[in-house]
């Protein structure tokens, strides 16, 4: 079964949780959303935090997949570029599906809700992301319509030796009546 989205939930206690837990199950699988296993829940609070405050003060928007079960299954950040020149986009960050249901489609339906989130925020044109190289995320990206647009050769450090790519995708929304 498809997972509900819901952008902007109320942000309750079992919410938090179901965040932080999602968070270290992706990280402790090798997905490539800012930490390397072995994490902990409290090794990940800290930047979950940072995307909370984000949320209040109204930079940043939460994108909540769940599964059928009500559980969190997905997540993405929609954050706000706050340069008065490049309003015109925003960043997607800390995209993640629960591992138990990657393979089912998830991951498309999180882009497609990102997407459709996007172009429903006013003035939005286009939704930038970056991803770590040598995972094969940047052919996934393509294959939901985000076009390589940059890329800093070694740029993250995942451990002494062990240097990947950073890449920036780009996938600018269809805008119709303009």
């Amino acid at each position: 079964m498809a997972p509900t989205f819901e952008l902007d939930p109320a942000i309750t206690p079992a919410l938090r949780e179901g965040v932080l837990a999602l968070w270290a199950d992706v990280s402790n699988a090798g997905g490539s959303v800012g930490f390397v296993p072995p994490v902990t829940a409290d090794d990940i609070r800290p930047e979950l935090v940072k995307h909370f405050v984000a949320l209040a003060e109204g930079r940043t928007r939460l994108l909540v997949g769940r599964d059928d079960e009500g559980a969190v299954a997905a997540t993405a950040f929609l954050t706000y570029n706050t340069h008065r020149l490049m309003s015109h986009w925003v960043w997607l960050y800390t995209v993640m599906v629960h591992p138990r249901h990657q393979g089912k489609g998830y991951g498309r339906d999180l882009l497609a809700a990102a997407e459709d989130a996007a172009a429903g925020l006013d003035g939005i044109q286009a939704i930038r992301l970056t991803c770590r190289g040598g995972e094969g995320l940047e052919d996934f990206y393509a294959s939901c319509g985000y076009k390589e647009v940059g890329r800093v050769p070694g740029a993250i450090r995942v451990a002494p030796g062990d240097e990947r790519d950073d890449i920036t995708m780009l996938l600018p929304l269809a805008r119709t009546g303009d």
